[in-house]
């Protein structure tokens, strides 16, 4: 008995439930989504995490579905946090792999992602940013389009929609029967630009990731379109699922001010895009970023923000012993 409910409760710890048959996991700080097909029994893994998220991902596997591996892996797009897991899983898994026609050229070793802009300001995930990778990864032999129909490949109850401006080929994912939106990063429901509200994610609708978007004309198309179907529940690649009507109305939010709410007030994408097609990045706007600059400031940032979490720590320590010592007294 007892270690029926220490399982459970690890389960609860790991994972958190979406919505009916949809489930996901934190990984520091990015989402990743199993989903049940409830017709068969077989279920699909979206987005593949960080490089380290293997175990975890294969442990979330194991309690929701026993020995089963995935029919397929879909991806809302190929940015480094969101497929790093993805070759080793295939390694062992051997089971396709599914993205938009756009986003092929940066999962089979065509093109990078245009740089990140850790000029856009909001906190230290985007001071940080010019050293998260943007190269692309090889599964060629894994890869497939996403069907021209929107239909979802294991998922008979899903549709999927391009939403692109986070990048080229981003997809997002909805099952209309109960109004479940999985976003990935078209918008967030935290302030991923900070690491403080990535970490703890602090509720909010926030616009998609801003040192890793550029093109944001699409990207407000993009937040349009997911709001016009009025979702029940959203569920992103950063920060805590949504539901109801305060879900609605931030979104509704968000896409009515996102000029004032999601873009920068400067920054290298700001007032012109980056330009792709199916081969990839073909323009990036011109880098006016002091780079040397922007890394000492990132140095400084970490400082303070480490410092904060040590006297934190050590406040909540003394905080206990203080407890304790009265519980004593007490006795």
């Amino acid at each position: 008995m007892n270690s029926e409910i220490k399982f459970q409760k690890k389960i609860r710890t790991n994972i958190f439930s979406v919505a009916p048959g949809v489930w996901g996991m934190k990984d520091v700080f990015v989402n990743i989504y199993m989903i049940l097909n409830p017709f068969d029994g077989t279920w699909v893994l979206v987005d593949a995490g960080l490089k380290w998220s293997t175990p975890k991902i294969k442990k979330m596997a194991q309690q929701l579905f026993g020995d089963s591996k995935p029919s397929a892996i879909i991806l809302t797009h190929g940015h480094f946090d969101h497929v790093g897991a993805l070759e080793n899983l295939i390694e062992e898994w051997n089971v396709p792999v599914y993205a938009h026609y756009l986003e092929i050229p940066y999962l089979t070793g065509k093109s990078s992602y245009p740089p990140p802009d850790p000029s856009v300001g909001g906190g230290l995930m985007s001071l940080m940013s010019w050293l998260y990778p943007i190269g692309p990864i090889n599964i060629w032999s894994h890869v497939n389009v996403l069907p021209e129909n929107g239909g979802v490949p294991g998922l008979p109850e899903w549709r999927f929609l391009h939403t692109p401006g986070h990048t080229p080929g981003h997809i997002s994912l909805y099952r209309e029967s109960d109004g479940v939106l999985i976003a990935g990063d078209a918008f967030v429901t935290t302030k991923s630009e900070s690491i403080i509200s990535t970490m703890l994610q602090l509720k909010t609708v926030s616009g998609p990731p801003k040192y890793l978007t550029s093109d944001w004309a699409q990207a407000r198309q993009s937040v349009k379109e997911l709001m016009k179907l009025e979702p029940e529940v959203v569920a992103t690649g950063h920060g805590k699922p949504m539901h109801g009507s305060e879900a609605r109305r931030l979104l509704h939010k968000l896409s009515d001010k996102f000029y004032e709410i999601a873009v920068p007030a400067s920054g290298r994408y700001v007032d012109e895009p980056s330009i792709a097609d199916v081969t990839g990045v073909v323009y990036v706007p011109q880098n006016n970023i002091n780079k040397r600059a922007v890394v000492l400031k990132t140095l400084a940032v970490t400082m303070v923000v480490a410092t904060a979490f040590v006297l934190l720590s050590e406040k909540k320590k003394k905080k206990k012993k203080t407890k304790e010592a009265l519980a004593y007294e007490v006795w």
